[in-house]
């Protein structure tokens, strides 16, 4: 089944071209200037998606249930625990079930193979909400955002210091290539994005990997940082900490930036740890408008693969 956006899934970035970015774009554009001038949406009227959550979330909840509203659809929650995949039922039976039931699919998981097999074995569109390898919505809102406050994103440089094997990191790597944005990845050693990620955005944008923040900040346009301690890695806690330490996003790392440079976050923040409160409450820090246009992407995403 093909879509308005002309793939049936998002499981990836990887699975867009650059027209098909600029589609989501455009319409998340649209529907956000136009819900702030009143404008109601029925994209999406009399569909139901379901949101499959393994892991617990505050953004990805609320922006897919309200975004689900605002369309003039409905959203159910669905706990790992509270169907029967926390029995033991296979993911592609679940999915070939309730994708029966359901115009959409939106899962939140651990391991990236579960999103892999909803979309094998689902029949409706199945939208990766987040997995242990990639965060696309996340992706997709951070370069929106860049395009957004910067006004363009050509010659734009993007920098992400703190823990470059992460989810979110890889999902920008995959949308700066899309998007032709340069990244630096400032990250201690060990830390290093996976080099599968690297190696397909070093053939289409310049990328620097190195384990010096102040290297990775120079020209910057954009500073992003993430939590040092994802769920899943609490046992690490310790030993993280003292090894990201010098990565923290303070004034004085900024300073070392562009001027005009914004900083961003993809939250939940622990603020005094990979970002000051002096730099995350300052008016170049645009972490609270990225958090609110994950609701617009995401509204542009659903209607366009959901939408019939």
């Amino acid at each position: 089944m093909s879509s308005k956006l002309g793939i049936k899934d998002l499981t990836s970035i990887e699975d867009l071209t650059t027209e098909q970015v600029w589609k989501i774009f455009r319409l998340a554009e649209n529907i956000k200037l136009e819900t702030f001038a009143g404008k109601r949406h029925h994209f999406l009227e009399g569909q139901t998606l379901g949101m499959l959550f393994q892991k617990p979330s505050t953004r990805t909840r609320i922006s897919f249930e309200v975004g689900m509203t605002q369309l003039g659809g409905h959203a159910i929650y669905l706990g790992w625990n509270d169907v029967q995949l926390g029995r033991g039922e296979t993911v592609p039976d679940f999915a070939r079930v309730v994708s029966r039931y359901l115009d959409g699919i939106m899962a939140r998981v651990f391991a990236h193979e579960h999103i892999i097999q909803l979309a094998e074995a689902s029949r409706v569109p199945v939208i990766n909400g987040l997995s242990d390898l990639l965060h696309p919505c996340q992706g997709l809102t951070d370069l929106f955002t860049m395009w957004e406050k910067l006004g363009s994103l050509d010659g734009k440089k993007l920098v992400f210091v703190g823990d470059g094997d992460n989810n979110v990191t890889h999902s920008l790597l995959n949308a700066c290539t899309k998007l032709g944005v340069d990244i630096a990845v400032g990250c201690p050693k060990g830390f290093e994005p996976r080099n599968e990620f690297v190696s397909r955005a070093s053939e289409a944008v310049n990328v620097t990997i190195t384990n010096d923040p102040d290297e990775a900040v120079a020209g910057a346009d954009a500073i992003y940082t993430d939590v040092w301690v994802s769920m899943g890695k609490d046992e690490e806690r310790a030993k993280r900490l003292k090894a990201f330490a010098p990565y923290q996003v303070n004034a004085a790392l900024v300073a070392k930036a562009k001027k005009g440079a914004i900083v961003m976050h993809c939250l939940p923040a622990h603020r005094e740890e990979e970002l000051t409160s002096e730099v995350m409450d300052s008016p170049i820090s645009v972490v609270v408008d990225q958090a609110e246009n994950r609701l617009h992407v995401q509204k542009a995403v659903m209607a366009l693969l959901m939408g019939r």
